[in-house]
């Protein structure tokens, strides 16, 4: 009786001739094969025989058979090609794709997110650090293709108000706009009726989701704007002078009159920072997790509320301070001053960075929008100007009011809002990072009292107005950028992902030493140093270790490395380069002269034929 061999054990059973002749099935996605002959029945592929030895004996005279040192820079772009170029590629189905390899991505759209300066010549350096230079040019390039490709991602868009037959978007009043749009966006207009504890100071939290309020006469509380859910309701029972959310809605800074208070989003407080007292105006510093205080002293001071101590305290010796902003660009501070200047001060420096000159008489508001591009200030001479940050701190464009702005804000697509008394005029450009026009105002409104305080909220078109009679959110259709980052700024996270947030907030957080006034000058060379570093090496070896080495010819073989050989090659190249020098002497000789007959000759005079024979 025959019995089925077990696998692994023995030699695998042998197949009949009719098994081996028998054709393997075709399958649909395989391309039919060119007909047999009559009479002759295909049979199995046949191996291609290989000879070991003969392989190696190919690979071992082949040009490429050393190990040759590749960079990463080619075999990045290599990777790159293949992705761009792939072959034609066949379906199940066998059809080709009409369009392979991603989708092409217009020059001007991956200029947008490019962030290397390619203008900029690289100095001389090491074939390594070139090298590498190059790898993050190109993953730089490929980013900037893919973050271009993913824009049409984006579905929202923003609008903007636009009148009829040439009719005056000013002259539309709020309850047009709240007729004319849906119940969502006009629910997001409303007015507290605060007048016991006004006027009110007002901060929206990064994710535009919360709100802070702050009353002269002690009344503190954190709301859910949007769902109208009051966080928290207290009376500190001392003044209030300004308000500031931390990096999340869950800590709350309040300047009351004598010290700084932290609060949470319950309402209890958790510190008392006395170093910091007298405080007039907040500014939080969100990647760097520094809190700017103004005092009445005239003190700048830095708090580091991730480990809650003083990071530093400048003199701004320019007497009480109640004018600040900070470029959300760079993290400059900008403090306004009675004499009618503004300066930019960082936390490394016991000085300030710049001083402009703004204004005749003392500053009232400062704002800087949020490319860190234009400046926009208000002064007791009534004048309302912008300023170009980029180097020059030049006026761009400058407007008179019938009354002084007395507050200022830029919202995130470059609007500016100006709050002169009861009235709020609102001013529009082209779009973002566009200079506002000063002309014509965009909207304009009128609250129940004096505007104490002006902010736009982040990723909604609403501009938040505290007054002495309570709060007001007015609707400025275009103010706010549409889509948000949900990795960074997420309006609908959880309180799971808040607390992942803050986690990866605190170990990605930037040291304080960093803020300048151009952060891309970090990624620099600074040339100076290096040169003055080489020059101090030159001094402490006594030699330049980085001189051009004499040339040394490498060993032949089949003797030809004699010493008579060796030594006839060495002054051939040194012999070229004293030819390449004496050529580009004679050069600059030639020019030299040239130069000096064209000085020589006198102008104005005729030239005859046979002045071609002068020499």
């Amino acid at each position: 009786m025959e019995t089925v061999p077990r696998t692994g054990r023995g030699p695998p059973p042998k197949k009949n001739k009719l098994q081996a002749k028998r054709k393997k099935p075709r399958r649909y996605w395989e391309e039919e094969t060119a007909p047999a002959a009559a009479g002759a029945s295909p049979g199995p592929p046949r191996k291609r025989k290989t000879n070991l030895a003969l392989h190696r004996q190919r690979q071992k005279n082949s040009p490429n058979s050393k190990k040759s040192w590749l960079s990463k820079k080619s075999q990045f772009k290599k990777k790159s090609r293949e992705l761009k170029k792939p072959g034609p590629q066949r379906s199940l189905s066998g059809a080709q794709d009409p369009f392979p390899g991603p989708a092409p991505v217009p020059v001007e759209v991956a200029r947008k997110f490019c962030r290397i300066d390619k203008s900029k010549t690289l100095p001389h350096s090491l074939p390594k650090t070139r090298s590498k230079l190059e790898v993050a040019e190109a993953v730089e390039e490929e980013i900037s293709a893919i973050a271009a490709r993913s824009e049409l991602l984006l579905a929202e868009e923003p609008g903007f108000l636009e009148g009829e037959d040439g009719e005056d978007t000013a002259k539309v009043r709020q309850a047009d706009i709240v007729e004319a749009v849906d119940i969502a966006s006009a629910a997001k207009h409303f007015d507290l009726n605060l007048r016991q504890f006004g006027p009110y100071r007002l901060n929206y939290s990064r994710t535009g989701r919360h709100l802070a309020l702050g009353g002269r006469r002690g009344h503190v509380a954190a709301l859910d704007w949007v769902t109208k859910k009051l966080m928290c309701e207290i009376n500190v029972m001392e003044a209030v002078r300004d308000i500031q959310f931390l990096h999340s809605e869950a800590l709350l800074a309040v300047a009351e009159n004598r010290w700084l208070h932290i609060y949470d989003n319950q309402g209890i407080e958790l510190h008392c920072v006395r170093r910091c007292d007298r405080v007039t105006r907040l500014e939080f510093l969100p990647f760097h997790f520094l809190l700017a205080t103004a005092s009445e002293t005239g003190f700048l001071t830095y708090l580091d509320v991730s480990v809650g101590k003083i990071v530093a305290a400048l003199n701004a010796r320019a007497g009480r301070l109640r004018v600040m902003a900070q470029n959300p660009y760079n993290a400059v501070i900008h403090l306004g001053h009675s004499n009618g200047t503004v300066s930019l001060w960082s936390p490394s420096v016991q000085e300030p960075l710049a001083k402009i000159l703004c204004h005749r008489g003392g500053l009232q508001a400062v704002a800087v929008d949020s490319t860190g591009t234009y400046m926009a200030t208000s002064g007791l001479d009534h004048q309302l100007k912008v300023f170009d940050l980029r180097g020059t701190f030049q006026p761009l464009s400058a407007r008179t009011l019938p009354q002084g702005a007395g507050h200022l804000a830029f919202s995130q697509r470059g609007l500016l809002a100006a709050g002169m008394g009861d009235v709020v005029n609102v001013w529009a450009g082209q779009g973002k990072a566009s200079l506002p026009s000063l002309e014509q105002p965009y909207l304009t409104h009128r609250v129940a009292g004096p505007v104490h305080s002006l902010q736009f909220c982040p990723f909604e078109d609403v501009l938040g107005i505290g007054h002495s009679v309570g709060i007001t959110s007015m609707l400025v259709p275009g103010a706010a950028e549409p889509n948000f980052d949900g990795l960074e700024s997420n309006p609908y996270r959880s309180r799971k992902q808040r607390q992942e947030w803050e986690v990866k907030a605190l170990l990605e957080k930037v040291p304080a030493e960093l803020i300048c006034l151009n952060p891309r000058a970090l990624a620099e060379v600074d040339l100076i140093s290096l040169e003055q570093q080489k020059k101090e090496r030159i001094e402490r070896l006594g030699f330049d270790p980085e001189a051009k080495a004499p040339f040394q010819p490498k060993p032949k073989q089949k003797g030809r490395s004699s010493t008579a050989s060796l030594v006839r090659r060495k002054k051939k190249v040194q012999g070229q380069e004293h030819r390449d020098k004496v050529r580009q002497s004679l050069e600059e000789q030639q020019q030299q002269q040239q130069q000096q007959k064209q000085k020589a000759k006198p102008t104005g005079t005729q030239l005859s034929a046979l002045d071609r024979f002068v020499r």
